[in-house]
């Protein structure tokens, strides 16, 4: 199927790894012109060069902190002219209300709640100037699966679920699609950083971590890969009315009721 988007351009935050980086390689094999964002330069540089080498595309990098202010307009006055905006940088620790102090709340959300916000505030007039344009974010499960576990991070989730519909609700009428995704569990570097850890405090080591996703999905973690082809395609003018809505990109793990890591697989009925 031709998506059609040869030659857009493409902005994606935090792009150097995981989930970022596999849309990153999506994006490129539709032949797109990158812009990437990330705080690490390093593995920014890398990503580039693997880009490059790998698809021959345009890719221009900016490292920068979406935590700090001023760094969304720093990015638009860098690439004020974007076909495509995915918004993916941010990472929320874990931890119930008792465990994060108000300096944790405020960083995490200054980074992906704020950063997504500010992002779009800034691309979105543009867009709708031009009247074209799609903003996409990338925001998780724990906005529809609540996490007593993971308070800060199901809030902030929810808030930019709420966020994407209340825009994507009227922005078509200015020729810009605002939409989002929530992914499960993928299997990238932090997803496995957890994991290893839940396995150690549970059995005492870290590489039975397997025995704790054996009630999930065909058994498996996500690959990134399977949530960056979906993100391309909503992108594209293939899915031109998808508008004010997010999807759900989870096996079905989000609608499961029994508990989500250990225990034995279920019967099927």
């Amino acid at each position: 199927m031709d998506l059609g988007l040869a030659d857009r351009t493409v902005l994606i935050t935090g792009a150097s790894r995981g989930i970022g980086r596999a849309i990153a390689e999506s994006f490129a094999a539709e032949g797109c012109r990158l812009r990437l964002v990330a705080r690490d330069g390093g593995r920014l540089a890398a990503a580039r060069d693997a880009l490059v080498r790998d698809h021959g595309t345009e890719v221009e990098l900016l490292a920068v902190d979406l935590a700090e202010r001023g760094a969304a307009e720093a990015i638009s006055g860098k690439w004020p002219d974007v076909d495509v905006v995915i918004n993916n940088a941010g990472a929320i620790s874990r931890g119930s209300l008792g465990d994060i102090d108000e300096a944790g709340w405020r960083h995490a959300w200054d980074l992906k709640v704020f950063g997504y916000i500010n992002v779009t505030r800034e691309y979105y007039r543009r867009m709708c100037e031009r009247r074209r344009g799609v903003i996409l974010n990338v925001i998780g499960l724990a906005a529809e699966k609540l996490d007593y576990a993971y308070v800060a991070g199901s809030a902030g989730n929810a808030a930019l679920v709420a966020f994407t519909r209340a825009v994507g609700s009227m922005s078509l009428d200015f020729g810009v699609r605002v939409l989002g995704v929530n992914p499960g569990w993928v299997e990238t570097e932090r997803s496995m950083r957890s994991l290893r850890g839940r396995s150690r405090e549970l059995f005492g080591d870290e590489e039975r971590w397997r025995e704790l996703i054996v009630d999930w999905p065909a058994g498996r973690l996500i690959a990134a890969t399977e949530i960056a082809d979906v993100v391309v395609f909503l992108a594209s003018d293939r899915a031109g009315s998808v508008c004010g809505q997010v999807v759900t990109i989870d096996g079905g793990f989000g609608a499961r009721s029994y508990p989500s890591l250990g225990g034995g697989r279920k019967a099927a009925s």
